[in-house]
């Protein structure tokens, strides 16, 4: 694991990263200043906040989290790299999508290439797109580890939202089920390259053990949290999702783990390289 902030390194290692992600589109300071709060309070790891070097300089004068910036734009990331940024991210593309935007792998690698050549000295996420097919993800994983990025980040679709098991009770398949495209990439990734990768998109507290299981090394936090009604929510609600993702795993729940995943990917047949 070769990661230039050493703030997180030990957690990085522990697999217990919560990383709350604010949104590459959201400019509404109230709403960043109030997430980032409850991330002070709570077990969270670190922010990811537009990159907007404004913004920054005022979420890292009231926080000693680290501060993560997520654009499309290297040269937006590198501005926010000189007022204090820690991690930057080329990714959190739902924005893009709900435009009918999509990204190829030659165009992440293009940003992450020149991403990589301004920031030398700092810890790089890139955000795989769930756009991709499984295999094609893998090979654009392995690629942007060779380029030297730090981190990975696996997203899912909305189309598991909708979709329930035939027994409404269980709760912990139509979870699964929700989370299904980042549990299988994050399964597929972490087993083909050799750098942390943080599961995000429709986690909660009962598929977040299983991203754990599947080969995360932490987790990312959005839409749910946004869902609570206010700071002391916020907090209440990372710290239940950082206990879960602590907790061990039943056989049952591996057992419908496996088979869930077995059913949405035929082809998921990875070997570690």
């Amino acid at each position: 694991m070769n990661l230039f902030n050493t703030q997180l390194k030990t957690s990085f290692q522990n697999k217990q990263i919560i990383k709350i992600i604010s949104g590459l589109s959201n400019l509404d300071l109230d709403k960043i200043i109030r997430i980032t709060k409850a991330a002070e309070l709570s077990h969270a790891s670190y922010i990811d906040i537009v990159a907007n070097t404004q913004i920054v300089s005022i979420i890292k004068s009231i926080t000693a989290l680290p501060i993560c910036v997520s654009s499309i734009d290297p040269f937006e990331l590198y501005n926010c790299s000189l007022v204090g940024a820690d991690i930057f991210e080329i990714g959190n593309f739902d924005n893009f999508y709900n435009k009918k935007i999509y990204f190829s792998s030659f165009q992440i690698l293009k940003l992450a290439k020149l991403t990589r050549f301004l920031i030398s000295d700092k810890d790089i996420c890139v955000t795989i797109p769930h756009t991709l097919n499984l295999s094609d993800q893998i090979i654009l994983s392995k690629q942007l580890e060779e380029l030297g990025i730090n981190i990975l980040q696996t997203e899912g679709s909305a189309i598991g939202k909708n979709i329930y098991t035939s027994d409404s009770n269980d709760n912990i398949a139509d979870s699964i089920i929700s989370a299904s495209a980042t549990l299988s990439s994050t399964y597929a990734i972490s087993n083909a390259v050799n750098i942390p990768v943080i599961s995000a998109s429709n986690l909660n507290y009962m598929s977040s053990p299983i991203a754990i299981a599947c080969g995360a090394t932490g987790i990312g936090l959005s839409s749910n949290l946004y869902k609570q009604k206010n700071i002391k929510h916020m907090s209440k609600y990372i710290d239940e999702m950082y206990y879960s993702m602590n907790s061990q795993l039943n056989k049952n729940q591996i057992y419908i783990l496996s088979n869930l995943l077995i059913k949405q990917n035929q082809n998921l047949f990875i070997t570690k390289i």
